[in-house]
């Protein structure tokens, strides 16, 4: 079996075992949430944070691309998806 083709078998084990969401999978599971604590609760820890002042960007990777969201303190405030590279 080729490395790709093993690649390609990981992602698919991977995504049907639910560890990979898409980008409407997360904004799904995230409707509603308005604290810190409730993102953290149904998305987990993100894949990167970004801090300015007061101001934090969690971003999730998802199947399809990316999924960010804009926490001012403890609130969620927006939520920005992106495209896959």
């Amino acid at each position: 079996m080729s490395l790709a083709s093993r690649l390609g078998a990981l992602f698919l084990a991977l995504a049907l075992a639910g560890c990979l969401d898409s980008k409407q999978d997360i904004l799904k599971k995230a409707e509603g949430v308005s604290s810190r604590a409730q993102l953290e609760t149904v998305l987990g820890k993100p894949d990167d944070i970004a801090k300015i002042g007061p101001v934090e960007r969690w971003t999730y990777k998802a199947t399809n691309g990316t999924v960010t969201f804009i926490l001012a303190g403890d609130i969620v405030t927006t939520s920005l998806t992106g495209d896959a590279k």
